[in-house]
């Protein structure tokens, strides 16, 4: 399927980074890890270096009491599972295999062979990405020290699935180290970090943070692909990963708004008349989202953008249920709550003047 031309309407913010990055107006700390890593790490530092990071690369609780804790757009994406996880002290996953699946199987010399194999593809690409700044490569020679502890723990126990998760996330932050301008090492990055998402919810079926983290993988390598049938089968992998993680944890806004993300990606990509249907789809869950956390901005903001796109659409082509003035206004609504909320948000900003100036024109 051929590239799509891009949509005039105004458009939603990205749904997430790989490392849970905030926004452009809003500067998060470096976690700890990153933040004390020396400038040149050797070898007598670097016992001290991976000690450090066992207490950030940890699996994270499933979000309970997530409409209390969620400050920002995605407060359960990678990065701020991390950060929460090593502020509270947490360590879900021990190197020497206490966690679930801690007895070591018997493995063929094959078996080994080919899982060596895949772990060489991986740190090999681990390996190559050397940070774009100071911070960014203070930062990658801990996710390798961190890729190798997990890699030695996965060749003891190659049924651990907090072991894969762990590896998927390094794989997926190293993702977000690669330099702009180098999107086929970051979509290698990103398919291998997929590959151990794959393994760890094979392991473990109810891993809500890994259906959550793939699904944000799949995604970053969907908009690397633009308006294209690949693109298309990308978006809707991450939007059952979403479905997935939202079974297993209904009490997840976050999960919700990045699923209508998703379904409004999708819908700029499939035949006009699968459109609406999708559409609609998306605007439930971010209602969802905002029902679960009512003053979650990003879902307001987003819901106003999508019903925005809808009065546009339902403009020119005609005959739906509601009239594009009625669309209109609601749009107009939301968007301004979101900016009640986040006045300081430039994106938010600026959509809240050119959504008041349409409500003034369709009334």
């Amino acid at each position: 399927m051929p590239d799509m031309e891009e949509s005039t309407q105004p458009k939603p913010a990205d749904p997430e980074l790989p490392n849970g990055a905030g926004d452009p107006d809003e500067s998060e700390p470096p976690s700890p890890a990153a933040a004390e890593a020396p400038a040149a790490a050797p070898a007598a530092e670097a016992a001290e270096e991976v000690a450090g990071v066992d207490e950030v690369l940890v699996r994270s609780e499933p979000p309970k009491g997530a409409g209390t804790n969620a400050d920002g757009w995605r407060p359960y994406t990678m990065g701020e599972l991390l950060g929460e996880a090593a502020a509270a002290g947490r360590s879900d996953f021990a190197i020497d295999g206490n966690g679930a699946g801690s007895a070591t199987p018997e493995r063929s010399s094959q078996d080994s062979l080919q899982l060596s194999s895949h772990h060489d593809v991986a740190m090999d690409l681990i390996n190559s990405v050397t940070g774009v700044d100071e911070e960014g490569r203070s930062r990658q020679r801990i996710l390798t020290f961190a890729a190798k502890r997990y890699i030695s723990a996965i060749e003891r126990n190659p049924e651990d699935p907090d072991a894969y998760y762990n590896w998927a996330l390094v794989l997926q932050e190293s993702a977000d180290n690669v330099d702009p301008n180098s999107d086929s090492s970051k979509d290698s990055l990103l398919e291998e970090a997929c590959k151990k998402y794959a393994e760890a919810t094979r392991l473990c079926p109810t891993l809500y943070d890994a259906y959550y983290n793939w699904a944000i993988a799949i995604a970053d390598r969907a908009k690397m692909r633009g308006r294209t049938k690949e693109a298309e089968e990308l978006w809707q992998q991450a939007i059952r990963n979403y479905d997935k993680a939202v079974q297993l944890s209904w009490n997840s806004p976050q999960a919700l708004n990045n699923w209508g993300l998703g379904l409004q990606e999708l819908s700029a990509i499939v035949p006009a008349k699968d459109k609406q249907t999708i559409i609609k789809t998306a605007i439930s869950k971010f209602r969802s989202a905002i029902q679960l956390q009512f003053d979650f901005h990003r879902a307001i903001y987003n819901l106003g953008t999508v019903l925005y796109g809808l009065a546009e659409d339902t403009s020119r082509s005609g005959g739906a249920d509601t009239s594009p003035n009625d669309l209109y206004s609601q749009s107009a609504i939301y968007v301004a709550a979101a900016h009640a909320l986040k006045p300081n948000y430039s994106f938010i900003a600026v959509l809240y003047g050119w959504s008041a100036q349409c409500y003034r024109c369709h009334i």
